[in-house]
């Protein structure tokens, strides 16, 4: 068995990384692993052209509450609300509190999107100090997917 002492849980709120957190959770109780989950927020940025934009900061404060929220049945968690790139802070997280495993969400993004917007746990399996674990949340069955566009279109109709 490998040996999991510390465990980073990478969130971004969606329900992927909900997801994966989950997974964490059983995995540090299970192995009564140390729990880090740590959100990271990108810096202010500014954008120079004819004029200088300062772009609005985010809201620190609502990701500290959101991240303070996470708990986990049977496991201690550790919140840790970092600033800058997402993927060079969770690396840095990692090697900082000597992880064993990190665990994250992935949105299973392809093709131009990919392009686009690029890939965090890409980015993190590349550089990361020990194996990094992506959990892609459970696929909705075509029942339940079903019931959901009636729902919708029964809502539409009213």
């Amino acid at each position: 068995m490998l040996p999991i002492k510390t465990i980073l849980a990478a969130t971004d709120f969606s329900p992927m990384s909900e997801y994966a957190l989950h997974f964490a959770g059983a995995l540090a109780r299970d192995y009564g692993a140390r729990l880090i989950v740590a959100h990271v927020v990108p810096p202010p940025a500014v954008a120079y052209g004819e004029m200088t934009v300062f772009v609005e900061e985010s809201d620190r404060d609502a990701a500290r509450a959101a991240l303070e929220k996470i708990s986990l049945p049977g496991v201690t968690v550790e919140h840790q609300l970092l600033e800058g790139d997402p993927s060079e802070g969770i690396v840095a997280t990692a090697r900082a509190a000597n992880c064993d495993l990190i665990i994250m969400g992935t949105h299973g993004r392809s093709g131009i999107l990919r392009l686009i917007l690029g890939s965090i746990a890409e980015d993190v399996l590349r550089h990361a100090p020990c194996p990094v674990l992506t959990v892609r949340g459970p696929v909705p069955s075509a029942e339940s997917a079903e019931a959901a566009a009636e729902a919708a279109a029964e809502a539409a109709h009213v």
